[in-house]
């Protein structure tokens, strides 16, 4: 996870030439290991089981937290799998500018993208919980939900294939350095970066915060008739799933952002380095997380997971025989 300070080149340097968390490698190996396996495979099973549930893949609310499932296996798989083996040969192997770029790929523009993604989730379940008309015929949807996501999926691609590969620029790699030293040089390239810092993070981690805040005061205001709705089940279980992956995000995202924010304002570089490399490092927990807190949509996915790891088999219905009356055969009496 990137930590996006586009603010001052020299705050970057500083805290990433400095040190690393003081959590040795090799324990910061098997972290990383132990949570990402099964966080891959959830994500994979959310994913397996949208598309091929038909009920689900139709579902509006299912579409954006499929997108960000999305987003963040570049994340598990390539973020991750180069800081593995970077934890096991102490350097980035191989040691090529493409590994760098593409490690940047994931680092920034997935990582961002998610971040930008969830904050169009908390506006999305305004709509749909309170102004659920607006998406029910097809022009609503296209407008109020299709569009959205195809303007903001095209911004975070566009953007950032430009940013890393495009801006006419010369990257330094940091070879013996976690992410190559995590400064792409766009960062410092007139006002893309503060473009990236502002607006593509800052902005959408504090819409998130309170947008969600507001929608769990409005929630409180109309409960009595949302629970009179014939759809209190599903809107209950958005509710929740919203309040557990935004209480994660913010709670991680939002103190990585605030003192590279601060240094903006003025703080030395020397000032926070030590905590901002510890977020960094938890930051990942947001990706680790968020496919557990996801589950809370799917309860029969919940069921499958269950029943598959105690190896249970579904219980079947109990037929129940009816008792009826004998009925004997007896044999007619002959007449002489």
């Amino acid at each position: 996870m990137s930590s996006s300070d586009n603010s001052s080149d020299d705050s970057s340097t500083t805290t990433f030439d400095s040190s690393e968390v003081s959590i040795p490698r090799s324990v910061r190996f098997w972290i990383m290991l132990l949570f990402d396996f099964p966080s891959t495979i959830c994500s994979f099973l959310i994913i397996i089981h949208i598309i091929m549930n038909r009920v689900h893949r139709y579902a509006l609310h299912n579409h954006t937290i499929l997108l960000i499932i999305l987003f963040g296996l570049p994340l598990q798989i390539m973020d991750i799998g180069f800081y593995l083996v970077f934890f096991h040969y102490g350097s980035v192997t191989p040691s090529q500018p493409i590994v760098c770029l593409l490690w940047w790929v994931a680092d920034y523009g997935f990582y961002i993208g998610i971040i930008i993604l969830m904050a169009w989730l908390a506006i999305e379940r305004h709509i749909l919980i309170f102004h659920d008309r607006w998406v029910l015929n097809q022009r609503g949807r296209f407008l109020f939900h299709y569009l959205p996501l195809i303007m903001l999926v095209t911004y975070i691609f566009i953007f950032y294939t430009i940013a890393i590969f495009f801006v006419p620029c010369e990257n330094t790699y940091s070879y013996d350095i976690p992410v190559c030293g995590a400064t792409p040089c766009y960062q410092s390239y007139g006002i893309l970066g503060m473009w990236d810092f502002i607006v593509n993070t800052i902005i959408p981690i504090l819409l998130e915060g309170i947008v969600s805040i507001g929608l769990i005061l409005r929630v409180q205001c109309h409960r009595r008739r949302l629970r009179q709705s014939n759809n209190w089940r599903k809107q209950r279980r958005m509710i929740i799933q919203l309040f557990m992956v935004s209480s994660l995000n913010i709670g991680i995202s939002l103190p990585i952002f605030l003192i590279p924010l601060a240094h903006l304002c003025g703080l030395p570089p020397q000032y926070g380095v030590e905590a901002e490399l510890y977020f960094y490092f938890f930051g990942y927990f947001i990706i680790f997380l968020f496919p557990f807190a996801s589950l809370s949509q799917y309860p029969d996915l919940r069921r499958k997971i269950k029943n598959k790891i105690y190896n249970r088999a579904p219980r079947q219905p109990h037929r129940t025989a009816t008792v009826g009356p004998t009925i004997r055969d007896i044999p007619m009496i002959k007449r002489a």
